[in-house]
């Protein structure tokens, strides 16, 4: 995949089919459309073009409602690569672009920028000022245009659709599980390892203190996860939030990589959530809590194994 910062000339991705999106998560509803992409352009034989937007848009017209990310940038491009798209262009976010109407922006961008083959969409597609472009409008303006468009139909987990709003609200319930079901993928957050108060050491499990996480953070509380770091994967039990047994109020999170040796301070560091395990609680003394650390590692083994196998469905 070739990825762009802006349009450019001479790169190679007109005449091609297209998708327009913000894809915060990349979840299955994404993944679904990608698929669908790359079917029309291979079959054509013209290139699979995605575009999206740095930053969020909202952040540009409302900032005091933008909605937490799911994904950093590096994640959404990794995650697109994934699904085998040709072109991904990352468009540095600006009110020019923003206070287009949405036949202007169909004008400019789709038939000018991209002189784009067809688009594949998703159901809830808006564009254009004031999202006043719907999937109805582009139905008529490619119709006129001469240009193929596919709707994909939205995807289901049971009855639920799946949607970043959805995955979002299961994260904040804390049910990485499900939400996991919907992305198509374990929900995952990058950090770097950063100093902590070291107790977990004294106590015989050393943890990881994760900081400078930009992306949403799911409800507190004790799961097993996957820990990737430059030494490999690791399972991993997690503690997020404060820690009420040393009357401690401020929220983080702490890692306990099972098995692993050695020194992990300043470097970088992926946690994916696996399974949500129990209630962050106050314990009596220092022997309950490291009993309960004992069964919460033992429930990180139970549904934990590494090498992971869980990737891009």
């Amino acid at each position: 995949m070739k990825l762009l910062r802006g349009f450019n000339d001479t790169a190679g991705y007109r005449d091609g089919f297209l998708s327009i999106g913000n894809f915060d998560g990349v979840h299955r509803g994404h993944q679904q459309m990608f698929a669908a992409l790359t079917r029309r352009a291979r079959a054509a034989g013209v290139p699979s073009v995605v575009l999206t937007f740095d930053p969020h848009p909202i952040q540009l017209l409302r900032p005091e409602q933008v909605p937490p990310a799911l994904t950093s940038l590096d994640q959404k491009v990794t995650l697109i690569e994934a699904c085998g798209v040709d072109f991904l262009i990352v468009y540095p976010t600006d009110l020019r672009m923003l206070n287009l109407s949405a036949e202007d922006f169909f004008e400019r961008v789709v038939l000018g920028e991209f002189q784009a083959r067809g688009l594949v969409e998703g159901p809830n597609f808006f564009f254009g000022r004031d999202r006043s472009g719907n999937t109805q409008l582009l139905e008529r303006l490619c119709l006129a245009a001469g240009l193929e468009l596919d709707i994909v139909p939205p995807v289901y987990a049971g009855t639920l659709m799946v949607s970043s709003s959805a995955i979002r609200q299961l994260l904040l319930d804390g049910d990485v599980a499900q939400a996991a079901d919907l992305l198509g993928h374990w929900y995952q957050v990058y950090g770097q390892v950063s100093l902590g108060a070291e107790r977990g050491r004294t106590i015989g499990f050393p943890t990881a203190n994760v900081t400078h996480i930009t992306t949403l953070l799911p409800r507190d509380g004790v799961y097993a996860g996957i820990a990737r770091t430059e030494h490999g994967r690791w399972p991993t039990a997690i503690n997020l939030g404060p820690n009420p047994t040393f009357g401690e109020k401020r929220r983080k999170l702490e890692a306990h990589l099972l098995g692993f040796q050695g020194d992990l301070y300043g470097r970088p560091i992926e946690i994916d959530f696996v399974e949500r395990i129990r209630d962050t609680q106050p314990f009596a003394d220092l022997e309950s809590l490291k009993r309960q650390i004992h069964l919460d590692v033992e429930r990180v083994r139970e549904v934990v194994t590494v090498p992971a196998s869980r990737g891009i469905k």
